[in-house]
C-alpha cells in the first residue's frame, strides 16, 4: 500500500459535555499512540460532521478506514456506516470495537473501582438493539467477564431489546438478591448511562470512558482492517 490510510473514528454523537469530551479525549489518545496517523471525527447521529460529509470531504484517492467507536453490531454499523464506506472507493469499514477482551478487563476495573462485594449480583447494561448479532455480543462480553469475577453476570439493555434494565434489577432484587450492581457496558456519559441511576440498582458503576485501553482497541480495529486492503 503506498499510502497510510486515513483513520475515520465514527462515534453515535451525545448532547451530554462530559461524553463528547470523554470521545474527544478517545481520538486524542489514538493519535497520540500513534503519531502521523490521521485521525478524523465523525458521527452517525446528534453532532456533527455527519460521517456521509466526512467521506465525501476525502481526496478523490487514498485508503481510509472507518472505525466505529461502538460495542457492537447494531444499525449504526450495518447500515449508515457500511453505506458511508460504499460511497466511495478504498474506503472501508472496520469491526466495531466489541467483544474484545480488553473491554472485559475494563469492566472489571469498573466493578472494583464500585467495590464489588462477594455476593453481589451483576448485571451487564448496554445500550441495546434490535438486531440479534448486537445482543450475541453483549452476551459474549457478559461470559468473559463472568470468568473474570468467578460469577454469572445477566445482560440488560437500555433499548429495542430485552430484558431491559429494570425488569433485571426487579428480578434480581425478587430472588433476594442483597445488592446489585449494574455495570454499565457503555463508551462514555450520556442519557443511556444516565437512565441506569434510575433502575433502582444499589450501584451503577462508571461508563468504559476515560480509559487508555480503549485508544490501543481503536487502532487495533484499525490495524485488522488495513490488513484486509488490496496491497496490504
Amino acid at each position: 500500500m503506498t499510502e497510510n490510510p486515513v483513520l475515520i473514528a465514527c462515534s453515535h454523537g451525545t448532547s451530554n459535555a462530559t461524553g463528547d469530551a470523554e470521545v474527544r479525549g478517545l481520538r486524542a489518545a489514538v493519535s497520540t499512540l500513534r503519531p502521523g496517523l490521521k485521525v478524523l471525527e465523525a458521527y452517525v447521529d446528534v453532532q456533527e460532521p455527519e460521517l456521509p460529509g466526512v467521506v465525501d470531504g476525502l481526496p478523490d484517492s487514498g485508503p481510509a478506514v472507518i472505525v466505529p467507536l461502538l460495542l457492537s453490531v447494531g444499525y449504526h454499523v450495518q447500515v449508515d456506516i457500511a453505506r458511508a464506506a460504499a460511497t466511495r472507493p478504498g474506503t472501508i469499514a472496520a469491526a466495531p470495537l466489541g467483544p474484545d477482551p480488553l473491554l472485559v478487563g475494563v469492566l472489571h476495573e469498573r466493578l472494583t473501582e464500585a467495590g464489588l462485594k462477594d455476593d453481589d449480583v451483576v448485571i451487564l447494561a448496554a445500550a441495546g438493539s434490535s438486531r440479534e448479532e448486537a445482543s450475541q455480543a453483549v452476551e459474549e462480553t457478559a461470559r468473559q467477564l463472568a470468568v473474570l469475577i468467578g460469577r454469572p453476570v445477566r445482560c440488560a439493555y437500555g433499548s429495542a431489546a430485552e430484558p431491559k434494565v429494570p425488569d433485571a434489577v426487579a428480578t434480581a432484587q425478587a430472588e433476594g438478591a442483597p445488592r446489585v450492581v449494574v455495570a454499565s457496558y457503555l463508551l462514555a456519559h450520556g442519557w443511556f448511562h444516565d437512565q441506569l441511576f434510575k433502575a433502582g440498582a444499589d450501584v451503577v458503576t462508571e461508563p468504559l470512558l476515560p480509559s487508555e485501553s480503549l485508544a490501543a482497541l481503536v487502532l487495533k480495529r484499525f490495524d485488522e482492517a488495513v490488513e484486509t486492503m488490496p496491497g496490504a
